[in-house]
């Protein structure tokens, strides 16, 4: 695609099945918590960093709910998780990586803490496909603010225009879009609606399907 120079990924449910660990984590933790309408929830929340995620369940639960522990333990859990059983790789994911590193740049634009970002994508030999990483620790508010997508494009000193966001969530979608970049979702726990097929340039069932549009 002559008019993009690079291709800035999200991680989670994207790059790597984070996501099926963290929906265990947090309907193990809601139960112990008491939470109801978990799945809504965790719906909502995709694609959100920590403190995003901690307001939204502040707002959507119990005044007595405690959103911060909520997170705190569903955090613990998957690190516990991560470190017992590792976090397996979306199918395609490092071959569609190694076709893009020869045509453009690549960047990451994650929700997840920055820490947490390089040491998963390290241990799934990811790390040095990324020539920045732009992650939720960095920003004020994470997708569907357009401001993670706005820094990682800085971040690459492109504008938007001359990049394309990888994406799996609505959140990420919605994000990308309000920034500007080219939209390609591949879906993993939410299939696109209506308002998120008019935001996607392409939907692609799978990260073996890449080159198709790029």
């Amino acid at each position: 695609m002559e008019s993009i120079d690079a291709v800035i990924f999200d991680m989670d449910g994207v790059l790597l099945d984070s996501e099926t660990i963290s929906d265990r984590t947090w309907l193990t933790v809601a139960e112990q918590m008491g939470v109801d309408n978990i799945q809504a929830l965790i719906s909502d929340c995709r694609g959100q960093n920590a403190a995003d995620t901690i307001a939204h369940l502040r707002e959507r639960c119990s005044k007595l709910f405690d959103a911060e522990l909520f997170i705190m333990r569903t955090t613990e859990l998957f690190y516990q998780i991560e470190a017992t059983e590792g976090i397996p790789l979306m199918k395609g994911a490092k071959a569609a990586l190694e076709y893009l590193s020869k045509k453009y740049r690549l960047a990451l634009a994650s929700s997840t803490d920055g820490v947490a970002v390089r040491r998963q994508l390290e241990r799934a030999g990811l790390l040095s496909y990324f020539e920045t990483r732009t992650t939720g620790n960095m920003v004020t508010h994470s997708k569907p603010d357009p401001e993670i997508y706005r820094m990682a494009c800085a971040s690459l000193g492109l504008q938007a225009e001359r990049c394309c966001a990888v994406e799996d969530s609505p959140n990420g979608i919605r994000s990308a879009h309000a920034a500007g970049l080219l939209c390609i979702m591949v879906p993993d726990k939410i299939q696109p609606d209506d308002e998120i097929r008019s935001l996607a340039d392409y939907i692609i069932p799978s990260l073996e399907k890449i080159g198709d549009v790029l």
